[in-house]
Protein backbone atom coordinates (compact mmCIF):
# COMPACT_ATOMS: atom_id res chain seq x y z
CA UNK A 1 0.00 0.00 0.00
CA UNK A 2 1.63 3.37 -1.14
CA UNK A 3 1.90 5.89 1.51
CA UNK A 4 -0.73 8.47 2.62
CA UNK A 5 -0.44 12.04 1.11
CA UNK A 6 -1.48 13.08 4.62
CA UNK A 7 -0.56 11.73 7.57
CA UNK A 8 -1.28 12.53 11.54
CA UNK A 9 0.34 10.79 14.35
CA UNK A 10 -0.51 11.01 18.19
CA UNK A 11 -1.10 14.58 17.53
CA UNK A 12 -2.58 16.73 20.23
CA UNK A 13 -2.93 20.35 20.19
CA UNK A 14 -3.25 22.80 23.30
CA UNK A 15 -4.18 26.31 23.76
CA UNK A 16 -2.92 28.37 26.85
CA UNK A 17 -0.24 27.55 29.45
CA UNK A 18 -0.62 26.71 33.19
CA UNK A 19 -3.62 26.37 34.64
CA UNK A 20 -5.10 27.91 31.77
CA UNK A 21 -4.42 25.28 29.00
CA UNK A 22 -7.61 24.11 27.26
CA UNK A 23 -6.45 20.92 25.20
CA UNK A 24 -8.04 20.61 22.22
CA UNK A 25 -6.86 17.57 20.05
CA UNK A 26 -6.24 14.24 22.05
CA UNK A 27 -3.68 11.89 20.43
CA UNK A 28 -4.97 12.15 16.71
CA UNK A 29 -4.31 9.32 14.11
CA UNK A 30 -5.29 10.00 10.77
CA UNK A 31 -4.66 8.91 7.57
CA UNK A 32 -6.12 10.40 3.99
CA UNK A 33 -4.87 8.84 0.63
CA UNK A 34 -3.87 11.23 -2.67
CA UNK A 35 -7.40 11.62 -4.50
CA UNK A 36 -9.28 10.44 -1.80
CA UNK A 37 -12.47 13.11 -0.78
CA UNK A 38 -12.79 13.01 2.47
CA UNK A 39 -15.64 15.04 5.42
CA UNK A 40 -14.66 15.95 8.97
CA UNK A 41 -17.33 15.99 11.09
CA UNK A 42 -18.69 17.04 14.19
CA UNK A 43 -19.91 19.28 17.19
CA UNK A 44 -18.18 23.13 17.27
CA UNK A 45 -15.75 22.39 19.66
CA UNK A 46 -15.13 18.72 18.47
CA UNK A 47 -11.67 19.50 17.16
CA UNK A 48 -12.76 19.21 13.35
CA UNK A 49 -11.07 22.96 12.76
CA UNK A 50 -8.08 22.73 14.25
CA UNK A 51 -7.54 19.57 12.75
CA UNK A 52 -8.18 21.20 9.32
CA UNK A 53 -5.71 23.92 10.44
CA UNK A 54 -3.19 21.58 11.05
CA UNK A 55 -3.57 19.67 8.08
CA UNK A 56 -3.37 23.36 5.58
CA UNK A 57 -0.37 24.17 7.60
CA UNK A 58 -2.51 27.35 9.22
CA UNK A 59 -1.61 25.30 12.39
CA UNK A 60 0.82 23.55 14.44
CA UNK A 61 0.53 20.56 16.53
CA UNK A 62 1.54 20.87 20.18
CA UNK A 63 3.01 17.35 19.60
CA UNK A 64 2.50 14.70 17.73
CA UNK A 65 3.85 14.04 14.28
CA UNK A 66 2.56 15.68 10.90
CA UNK A 67 3.64 14.17 7.70
CA UNK A 68 2.77 15.59 4.29
CA UNK A 69 3.94 13.38 1.28
CA UNK A 70 6.57 12.19 3.66
CA UNK A 71 7.42 15.21 5.06
CA UNK A 72 7.34 16.58 8.38
CA UNK A 73 5.71 19.29 8.51
CA UNK A 74 5.85 19.82 12.25
CA UNK A 75 9.79 20.00 11.95
CA UNK A 76 9.49 23.05 9.11
CA UNK A 77 9.88 26.85 9.99
CA UNK A 78 7.14 28.86 9.38
CA UNK A 79 8.28 30.29 6.03
CA UNK A 80 8.65 26.56 5.06
CA UNK A 81 5.31 25.82 5.92
CA UNK A 82 4.13 29.26 3.99
CA UNK A 83 5.54 27.48 1.05
CA UNK A 84 4.24 24.37 1.10
CA UNK A 85 0.84 25.94 1.26
CA UNK A 86 1.65 28.16 -1.71
CA UNK A 87 2.40 25.52 -3.71
CA UNK A 88 0.90 22.32 -2.32
CA UNK A 89 -2.34 23.30 -1.15
CA UNK A 90 -5.93 25.58 -1.85
CA UNK A 91 -8.00 26.76 0.51
CA UNK A 92 -12.10 27.47 0.31
CA UNK A 93 -13.61 29.12 3.16
CA UNK A 94 -17.00 29.55 4.35
CA UNK A 95 -17.15 33.21 3.78
CA UNK A 96 -15.44 33.45 0.17
CA UNK A 97 -12.73 36.23 0.79
CA UNK A 98 -12.60 38.07 -2.09
CA UNK A 99 -11.65 41.33 -2.87
CA UNK A 100 -14.86 43.61 -3.85
CA UNK A 101 -13.70 45.99 -5.70
CA UNK A 102 -11.82 43.35 -7.70
CA UNK A 103 -12.74 41.38 -10.76
CA UNK A 104 -13.24 37.76 -10.94
CA UNK A 105 -10.20 37.21 -13.11
CA UNK A 106 -8.04 39.11 -10.71
CA UNK A 107 -9.67 37.56 -7.90
CA UNK A 108 -7.81 33.91 -8.75
CA UNK A 109 -5.35 35.40 -10.38
CA UNK A 110 -3.89 36.62 -6.92
CA UNK A 111 -2.54 33.32 -5.71
CA UNK A 112 -0.48 33.43 -8.92
CA UNK A 113 0.85 36.64 -8.42
CA UNK A 114 3.71 35.50 -5.86
CA UNK A 115 4.90 32.84 -8.32
CA UNK A 116 6.65 35.71 -10.83
CA UNK A 117 4.18 34.51 -13.14
CA UNK A 118 3.47 36.93 -16.69
CA UNK A 119 0.62 39.03 -16.79
CA UNK A 120 -0.28 37.21 -19.76
CA UNK A 121 0.16 33.37 -17.99
CA UNK A 122 -1.70 34.93 -14.95
CA UNK A 123 -4.78 35.78 -16.82
CA UNK A 124 -4.57 32.42 -18.84
CA UNK A 125 -4.23 30.00 -15.72
CA UNK A 126 -6.81 31.74 -14.19
CA UNK A 127 -9.41 32.07 -16.65
CA UNK A 128 -8.75 28.27 -16.84
CA UNK A 129 -10.16 28.09 -13.40
CA UNK A 130 -12.80 30.12 -14.12
CA UNK A 131 -14.15 27.68 -16.68
CA UNK A 132 -13.47 24.95 -14.34
CA UNK A 133 -16.10 26.01 -12.05
CA UNK A 134 -18.52 27.44 -15.37
CA UNK A 135 -17.83 31.01 -14.70
CA UNK A 136 -15.99 32.34 -17.91
CA UNK A 137 -18.53 34.41 -19.05
CA UNK A 138 -18.38 35.95 -15.18
CA UNK A 139 -14.89 37.05 -15.40
CA UNK A 140 -14.84 40.68 -15.55
CA UNK A 141 -17.78 40.80 -12.75
CA UNK A 142 -17.07 42.08 -9.33
CA UNK A 143 -18.28 40.52 -6.24
CA UNK A 144 -20.81 42.34 -5.57
CA UNK A 145 -22.41 41.41 -8.60
CA UNK A 146 -22.44 38.05 -8.42
CA UNK A 147 -24.63 35.51 -6.13
CA UNK A 148 -23.65 33.57 -2.78
CA UNK A 149 -23.05 30.60 -5.05
CA UNK A 150 -20.94 32.39 -7.83
CA UNK A 151 -18.90 34.18 -5.30
CA UNK A 152 -18.15 30.35 -4.02
CA UNK A 153 -17.37 29.70 -7.39
CA UNK A 154 -14.36 32.27 -8.11
CA UNK A 155 -13.50 31.35 -4.33
CA UNK A 156 -12.77 27.49 -5.40
CA UNK A 157 -11.38 28.73 -9.05
CA UNK A 158 -8.75 31.09 -6.73
CA UNK A 159 -8.17 27.79 -5.01
CA UNK A 160 -6.64 25.82 -7.94
CA UNK A 161 -5.67 28.05 -10.09
CA UNK A 162 -1.95 26.74 -8.44
CA UNK A 163 -3.24 23.32 -9.36
CA UNK A 164 -2.93 22.25 -5.34
CA UNK A 165 -2.40 18.23 -4.28
CA UNK A 166 -4.93 18.75 -1.80
CA UNK A 167 -7.91 21.63 -1.91
CA UNK A 168 -8.71 22.53 2.15
CA UNK A 169 -12.72 23.36 2.28
CA UNK A 170 -13.93 24.59 5.96
CA UNK A 171 -17.95 24.56 5.72
CA UNK A 172 -17.75 26.01 1.53
CA UNK A 173 -21.65 25.64 1.79
CA UNK A 174 -22.44 27.49 5.36
CA UNK A 175 -23.92 30.51 3.89
CA UNK A 176 -25.47 28.71 0.98
CA UNK A 177 -29.02 27.82 0.47
CA UNK A 178 -29.53 23.92 -0.45
CA UNK A 179 -29.69 24.09 -4.22
CA UNK A 180 -26.71 26.35 -4.69
CA UNK A 181 -24.96 24.39 -1.88
CA UNK A 182 -25.36 20.71 -4.43
CA UNK A 183 -23.90 22.61 -6.68
CA UNK A 184 -20.64 23.90 -5.34
CA UNK A 185 -20.47 19.59 -3.71
CA UNK A 186 -21.34 18.82 -7.05
CA UNK A 187 -17.96 21.19 -8.60
CA UNK A 188 -15.90 19.71 -5.73
CA UNK A 189 -16.71 16.31 -6.48
CA UNK A 190 -15.90 16.67 -9.99
CA UNK A 191 -12.48 18.30 -9.24
CA UNK A 192 -11.82 15.23 -7.31
CA UNK A 193 -12.59 13.20 -9.58
CA UNK A 194 -11.71 14.70 -12.71
CA UNK A 195 -8.64 16.32 -11.70
CA UNK A 196 -7.54 13.75 -8.82
CA UNK A 197 -7.39 16.92 -6.29
CA UNK A 198 -7.70 15.49 -3.03
CA UNK A 199 -10.12 17.43 -0.67
CA UNK A 200 -10.66 17.61 3.11
CA UNK A 201 -13.86 19.66 3.56
CA UNK A 202 -15.17 20.47 7.55
CA UNK A 203 -18.76 20.26 7.46
CA UNK A 204 -21.60 19.46 9.64
CA UNK A 205 -24.53 18.90 6.96
CA UNK A 206 -24.62 14.79 6.15
CA UNK A 207 -26.61 15.76 3.15
CA UNK A 208 -23.00 17.58 1.82
CA UNK A 209 -20.81 15.23 3.30
CA UNK A 210 -22.58 12.24 1.81
CA UNK A 211 -20.34 13.41 -1.49
CA UNK A 212 -17.47 12.41 0.04
CA UNK A 213 -15.61 8.59 -0.25
CA UNK A 214 -15.77 8.73 3.49
CA UNK A 215 -16.78 11.03 6.84
CA UNK A 216 -14.36 11.09 9.81
CA UNK A 217 -16.54 12.16 13.20
CA UNK A 218 -14.92 14.25 15.72
CA UNK A 219 -15.97 14.24 19.34
CA UNK A 220 -14.72 16.09 22.20
CA UNK A 221 -11.12 16.50 20.58
CA UNK A 222 -10.87 12.71 19.54
CA UNK A 223 -11.70 10.81 16.59
CA UNK A 224 -14.94 8.70 17.22
CA UNK A 225 -16.22 7.04 13.97
CA UNK A 226 -13.55 6.91 12.00
CA UNK A 227 -14.85 5.34 8.31
CA UNK A 228 -11.89 2.96 6.20
CA UNK A 229 -10.21 4.23 3.23
CA UNK A 230 -12.68 2.82 -0.02
CA UNK A 231 -9.72 0.46 -0.76
CA UNK A 232 -9.58 -0.97 2.94
CA UNK A 233 -13.37 -1.98 2.87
Amino acid sequence: MSQPLLALQEVCKVYGQGAAQTPVLNHIDLQIAQGEFVAIMGHSGSGKSTTLNILGCLDTPTSGTYLFDGMHVEQMSTQQRALLRRFYIGFVFQGFNLLNRTSALENVELPLIYRGLSREQRQQLAMDALKAVGLEDYAHHTPGELSGGQQQRVAIARAIVTQPKVLMADEPTGNLDTQRSHEIMQILQSLNQEQGITIVMVTHEEEMAAYAHRRILFKDGQIESPELPPEAV
